[in-house]
């Protein structure tokens, strides 16, 4: 449990830490990393300077202490008590850490002192030095401050005591000023590592800020970018890796233009020539089938009418019926191949014998608008649109289940668009029978051999939508061989 805490912890961390940019980061570990070494060499560089000025106060008011033991000794013998408090006001003066001095006889009596006119009577006994000691020091705290008092028997202490107290004025004074240098060399320290990261992140980022343009030209399409290696490190390689990567993208893309380029020249030109064989079957199935079954259909009706045995009469007749619907096959066969009136009336006229022929067949109700306006439409955007539409509404007779279809094609000022609606059941692409798929995927093909679009849009719920847009400007036509 305790692992997997952590490891959360950890987790949340890093995210957290992710979600930074890398100029915040370099900033934030150089900065955050003088500042800690900053206040840690302050901190012990501090600790240490006033240990040893503690160190040096207490020694000099030691030596202070004895050599003033040592002048008042003969002083204190032949009873010069003036001298002896002109030796304490020298003292007192030559040392300004020396805070006061004064002397007691073996009695514990103070026979000259620095205080003026009124002595603390308290100070007496809070210091006190055995005669076998070299000295003892108290540390007394005052309002002043702290004051190190030291105590020196003179003559083993057969004839008094010298006491010296000692201010930390000057190790107060000292460590204000250390403290005050150390701030503003902190400060010093923090304007270098701005200037440093600065320098740092402008170094680190701008190649990687160029690498991430360029993968974003590329991502768009653009192959072109390169990136100039800055220097022969990480970056350095990461850059020459991404050329490298950018080059065979480069020649990749071309390899796949050349391979989409020559597929859509070959379904150009199976498109081509599908429609002109079919224009050929149509119009061999219209001038040369239609017109042999036509003559096959007036020699029956004479035969007919010559004929005297009527035991041949119904034969002729039901000879006749057959005929008669392989005619009309024959040339709903050719319309259904290459409507003549598309080629000789246009988009408008043939799209709607489509849908009434198309609605007599499958009984399907069924509502046309087409919209072209006087002028005709390029002939490969007509035959496109009206293959589109014809592949659709197949597919509608075939699987939609509708009951209900829309069609409407409408001419604007820079395309044609057309769209197909049905209240069918609708389909999922993963799971259409595969010739609608591939119907589907013609009809796509057909829309952006022309540079068009063709999506689809599908449910359970609201049918089928199929929209179409193709431009029409002076190279949408098919180059016809």
């Amino acid at each position: 449990m305790k692992s997997k805490y952590w490891q959360n912890l950890w987790e949340n961390f890093w995210n957290w830490a992710g979600s930074f940019s890398i100029r915040t980061k370099i900033f934030g570990i150089v900065l955050g990393s003088t500042i800690i070494l900053s206040l840690t060499f302050t901190f012990q560089v501090q600790s240490a300077l006033l240990t040893l000025l503690e160190d040096e106060s207490q020694e000099q008011g030691i030596s202070i202490a004895r050599d003033v033991a040592a002048h008042a000794t003969d002083l204190i013998l032949i009873n010069d008590l003036y001298a002896l408090h002109e030796l304490l006001s020298e003292t007192q003066i030559n040392y300004h850490d020396v805070r006061y001095v004064f002397i007691l006889d073996p009695q514990g009596n103070v026979l000259v002192h620095t205080f003026g006119e009124g002595f603390p009577i308290g100070l007496i006994g809070v210091n006190f030095a055995d005669p076998d000691d070299y000295q003892n020091t108290t540390v007394l705290e005052t309002e002043e401050g702290v004051v190190w008092d030291v105590a020196v028997p003179i003559l083993g202490g057969k004839i008094g005591t010298a006491r010296v107290g000692i201010s930390d004025l000057s190790v107060r004074q000292t460590r204000s000023g250390l403290i005050s240098r150390l701030i503003l060399t902190i400060l010093i320290v923090l304007t270098a590592s701005l200037l440093a990261a600065t320098g740092l992140t402008w170094i680190l980022t701008r190649p990687i800020f160029g690498l991430v343009s360029a993968a974003q030209q590329i991502a768009q399409g653009d192959f072109s970018p390169r990136v100039a290696p800055w220097a022969h490190d990480e970056i350095g390689d990461l850059a020459e890796a991404f050329n490298h990567m950018a080059e065979e993208l480069a020649r990749i893309n071309e390899l796949r233009e050349e391979r989409e380029q020559l597929r859509r020249q070959l379904f150009e030109g199976v498109i081509v020539a599908q429609e002109e064989e079919r224009r050929r079957i149509a119009r061999e199935l219209h001038d040369s089938t239609s017109q042999s079954l036509t003559s096959l259909m007036i020699g029956l009706r004479n035969l007919e009418e010559c004929c005297d045995n009527p035991d041949f009469l119904p034969q002729i007749e039901r000879l006749r019926g057959e005929t008669s619907k392989t005619l009309e096959d024959v040339h709903s066969l050719a319309v259904q191949l290459r409507p003549a009136v598309l080629d000789d009336l246009g988009l408008e006229a043939a799209l709607g014998r489509l849908v009434e022929e198309w609605q007599e067949r499958s009984n399907i109700s069924t509502d046309a608008m087409v919209h072209i306006g006087e002028d005709r439409l390029p002939g490969d955007v007509e035959t496109t649109l009206y293959r589109i539409v014809q592949e659709a509404m197949t597919n509608i007779s075939k699987h939609a289940k509708a009951d209900s279809v829309s069609v409407l094609v409408e001419r604007r000022k820079d395309d044609v668009v057309a769209i197909i609606e049905d209240n069918g059941i609708g389909f999922e692409r993963e799971k259409m029978p595969s010739d609608s798929r591939l119907g589907l995927l013609g009809m796509q093909e057909r829309a952006e051999l022309l540079g068009g679009k063709l999506t689809v849009e599908s449910s359970a719920k609201t049918g089928t939508s199929i929209f179409v847009t193709i431009p029409i400007d002076d190279e949408t036509e098919i180059s016809r061989g």
